[in-house]
């Protein structure tokens, strides 16, 4: 067993971080306080080829692996920018998953400036009264002749009200199966198209200057050549989707933890108390200590479910654990941090503050720590 990162793994690594270190982190603070998304970071991202790590080549991608395309994040204190690669239809195509009807010409172009990093796309999964229950969706599509017409909304969806936004993924009710459940199907609807509305959301507790909106469909019509694959595909692909975005969740969990425990580690050493630097008294070094094989811990499942994806095997159960031990991984790790700070810990001129914040949302996002549970639960037989 090899657990080295190969050297252009190792390569991206160090420039992703060197990247986060002089872009990222000297205006990370100042964005929160604003609720600002930076259409500067997220062009700089894909100008060194973040959004199109594992897009293939012919999608102008790179074609990497997941570990290549993960291992960076893990060092990205205060991630600022879209939670994961854009996910328009042609780069569904280009992970050989998805596409649009009869593979049209334009299923390679809807979002044309998304792996340069000129553009983003939303992902439209969550209703008002449909989060974990995602087969919950109240959002409809009906035909009428050559086009459907989409009835609904959406809420707390990334990249979709921004001005680099082209457009959103949807997932609507199209009908009922022969077992009497509903049929969903997903829809392209790009910026434009007449009754679609989004919205930004503000005065979230986290993730402050993350892109975030409600979207509203009024009778939004839609070519039939707008469908993602096929009628009745969707929410196998939402489902899909979903397994890979826990990898994401993951990255940022690990990603998270690390930055808090770099921050304690270091104040540790130099903060002085009753004659010594804190790092000395045992209180302290054990919740460093825990931190780091946590640390250790998460890194290595994370990289066995990347891994297993690479090899093209089963990875679902694993991408569950990963996602469900990094995300909470960091909220323990940042709850150590804080508490190593003292009152420091509590002021938003340090990082770990945002830490503590930012961490929650990785309970929530692509399935709820509960939900994670029920998978797992299910994949062992219970």
């Amino acid at each position: 067993m090899d657990f080295d990162l190969t050297r252009e793994q190792e390569m991206i690594r160090k420039e992703v971080r060197r990247f986060a270190q002089s872009e990222i982190a000297p205006v990370a603070v100042d964005l929160d306080e604003r609720e600002e998304f930076s259409v500067a970071l997220t062009r700089k991202m894909g100008e060194i080829g973040l959004f199109g790590m594992f897009v293939s080549e012919a999608y102008e991608g790179q074609g990497l692996d997941y570990i290549a395309t993960l291992s960076p994040w893990r060092r990205w204190p205060g991630w600022t920018a879209p939670r994961r690669p854009p996910s328009p239809p042609a780069i569904r195509l280009a992970s050989g998953r998805f596409t649009t009807s009869a593979a049209r010409p334009k299923s390679a172009n809807t979002c044309p400036g998304c792996v340069p990093g000129q553009a983003i796309w939303g992902f439209g999964l969550t209703e008002p009264t449909a989060g974990s229950d995602a087969g919950g969706s109240k959002t409809t599509a009906m035909r009428d002749g050559s086009h459907w017409v989409i009835n609904g909304s959406k809420i707390f969806i990334t990249n979709a009200a921004s001005e680099m936004t082209l457009g959103v993924t949807v997932q609507a009710v199209t009908g009922s199966r022969p077992n009497g459940k509903p049929e969903y199907t997903c829809f392209i609807v790009e910026n434009g198209t007449r009754g679609f509305k989004a919205v930004p959301m503000k005065k979230k507790m986290m993730w402050r200057a993350s892109n975030t909106a409600e979207l509203y469909f009024d009778d939004v019509r839609v070519p039939a050549e707008n469908i993602l694959g096929r009628p009745g595909d969707g929410f196998h692909q939402m489902l899909k989707t979903l397994d890979g975005g826990r990898l994401s969740i993951a990255a940022m969990g690990l990603g998270g933890a690390q930055g808090a425990y770099d921050a304690a580690l270091s104040y540790a050493r130099k903060r002085e108390q009753f004659g010594q630097p804190i790092s000395k008294f045992q209180a302290v070094a054990f919740k460093l200590a825990d931190s780091a094989m946590e640390i250790e811990c998460g890194r290595n499942l994370l990289y066995k479910a990347c891994w297993l994806r690479d090899q093209k095997r089963s990875f679902e159960k694993e991408a569950a654990m990963a996602k469900l031990y990094c995300s909470e991984l960091m909220g323990r790790v940042a709850n150590h941090a804080v508490q190593i700070h003292g009152g420091y810990g509590l002021m938003k001129e340090y990082n770990v503050e945002r830490f503590y914040r930012d961490q929650k949302l990785l309970d929530i996002g692509e399935g709820t720590s509960e939900v994670q549970r029920i998978v797992i639960s299910r994949y062992i037989g219970c």
